[in-house]
């Protein structure tokens, strides 16, 4: 399982924090560029984006999201953008760490209005809604005791890490939006489907061109212009009587605690309370660190040293004792009333809790038993591992057939690439001409790359002689079963003519049913034949 890392190069204690310049910075970026001017000039300077922002700002799209959050949708739209001040700082300082525009830390507002526990109803978590599969294949660590979708940095980290990818592969930021935001197959789909309508339009404009067919989930449609909605007005929230409230800065320290250290622990050694640990650490699901890894765990900034020596003081830091399972007859509710707590709250220490047909605890295993204090500070969430609609990654497109073309690849070398011509390849995905667009999606299903040829001749010359064994097999066995028949008829041939004459009348009009019915078995007998 992947294990949580620093946060800075500290062994021990990690700090997070940015220094004051930087935190100027972070803040004019939110707030605009007026804020510095202000300082030693009284005239407002105009804002500056580091996403192309104005030349959509009369788009349609983008005009009645501007108007929406700035009347309608004012107030939420107030409240999510108070939320972001505590946040915004340390997602731009890592947007510029990562070369990524700044700005882009708006699709966080639009996703989630910088909520760590926000849960979609796709299953997607977080401020920035990872799907649990999606948060996995980029390095986030997602299971029964830990989800890194609700950190906000680590989600954060995660997000720049799968827009960059998105960026990379469709050469447009929007178009990354898109993708991030409907699926980068299904983009690359479209850029492949409307490669024609397309032509001619580059960089951003790819985005809008394609929103513009009749391909795009209207969600979709929609998520780029309230992006950049959000973005004139956050730069700008005077020109929309937009007052913001100002929350205290995302700043925290982090200590590296054991395997099954609780928070409660945490605590004990720092002073700091319940509401700030559970703030500072949403990740941790059980109210403790895995039983499986040791883990980062956050405090309030200027906490972490003294934090440190106090653990190392402490022996008792364990959020759970164990008990062993004797006997049949223990049930989860005996177990978990004898200890005063429910059967769910045992379940959530103890996940692959084994339970007989009847009910009861299977012998000899070990039960984790979590104190008061840990229950505490654990989470009531839903399972992280559910999933409600399944994602577009490049590894399930590939499995699909599907071939996501990059930048500098031609028609002809990805033909080659599939062991077909280019003719063949065109014909495959209904293409009139030769141009292809980095991020597009071409169909190769049934294709098979040279180098695989060998291998796919190999596995049919060695089925085509299982298939024959099996049909002499088969033939064998029905010719012994026809002789076993031609026998039982010959000796019940005298039974059958010694019937009555009103047997054989009921037997004349049985025929027809019997006919049908040697029919029907025959016709299966052929189409499982036919399977085979």
């Amino acid at each position: 399982m992947a294990t949580a890392v620093p946060l800075s190069p500290a062994p021990r204690v990690a700090r997070d924090t940015a220094a004051p310049d930087e935190v100027v910075r972070a803040a004019v970026a939110v707030f605009g560029d007026s804020i510095a001017v202000a300082a030693a000039d009284s005239a407002a300077a105009e804002p500056q984006w580091d996403i192309d922002v104005r030349s959509y700002e009369t788009h349609d799209r983008v005009a009645h999201y501007v108007n929406l959050f700035s009347t309608s949708a004012k107030e939420r739209f107030r409240t999510r953008l108070s939320a972001g001040t505590r946040y915004e700082p340390m997602i731009r300082a890592k947007l510029r760490a990562s070369g990524m525009p700044e700005d882009l830390t708006y699709l966080a507002l639009i996703e989630s209005g910088y909520d760590p526990h926000a849960y979609s109803r796709a299953a997607a978590v977080g401020m920035w809604q990872f799907m649990s599969s999606t948060a996995k294949d980029i390095g986030m660590r997602v299971d029964w005791w830990v989800d890194e979708r609700r950190d906000p940095a680590r989600a954060t980290d995660g997000a720049i890490r799968f827009l960059g990818y998105l960026q990379k592969q469709f050469g447009s930021f929007y178009l990354a939006a898109a993708a991030y935001n409907g699926g980068p197959g299904r983009v690359s789909r479209g850029l492949t489907r409307f490669a024609e309508e397309l032509e001619g339009f580059e960089g951003e404009d790819r985005f809008f061109a394609l929103a513009d067919q009749d391909y795009l989930r209207a969600e979709t449609k929609n998520y780029v212009p309230q992006l950049i909605a959000a973005a004139l007005i956050a730069k700008t929230p005077d020109r929309y009587g937009i007052v913001l409230d100002s929350m205290p800065l995302y700043l925290y320290d982090s200590v590296s605690v054991a395997p099954g250290t609780s928070l409660a622990a945490v605590s004990r050694a720092s002073g700091v309370g319940s509401k700030d640990l559970r703030y500072l650490n949403p990740a941790l699901l059980r109210g403790m660190a895995p039983p499986d890894a040791s883990v980062w765990v956050r405090l309030p900034e200027g906490t972490g040293e003294l934090t440190r020596a106090a653990l190392d003081t402490m022996t008792d830091v364990q959020g759970f004792t164990t008990s062993k399972v004797t006997g049949t007859t223990t049930t989860a509710s005996g177990l978990a009333g004898k200890h005063g707590i429910t059967v769910k709250q045992l379940r959530w220490f103890n996940p692959n809790l084994k339970v007989s047909s009847k009910g009861r605890l299977t012998a000899g295993q070990t039960v984790r038993i979590p104190d008061g204090a840990t229950l505490a500070y654990a989470f009531e969430i839903p399972d992280p591992s559910i999933e409600r609609y399944g994602t577009s990654s490049s590894a399930s497109l590939q499995s699909r057939g599907v071939h996501v073309v990059r930048r500098g690849e031609t028609l002809g070398g990805i033909a080659r690439r599939y062991g077909m011509t280019q003719s063949r390849l065109q014909a495959m995905n209904g293409m009139r001409g030769t141009r292809l667009v980095a991020g597009q999606s071409l169909q190769v299903r049934g294709a098979t790359t040279a180098s695989s040829k060998t291998t796919a001749s190999k596995t049919t010359k060695s089925a085509a002689k299982a298939s024959t064994k099996t049909s002499a097999a088969k033939s064998k066995g029905a010719s012994s079963k026809a002789s076993k028949s031609t026998k039982a008829k010959a000796t019940s041939a005298k039974s059958v003519k010694a019937k009555s004459a009103t047997t054989k009348k009921k037997t004349t009009k049985a025929a027809p049913k019997s006919a049908s019915k040697s029919s029907s078995k025959s016709a299966k007998a052929k189409t499982r034949t036919a399977s085979k």
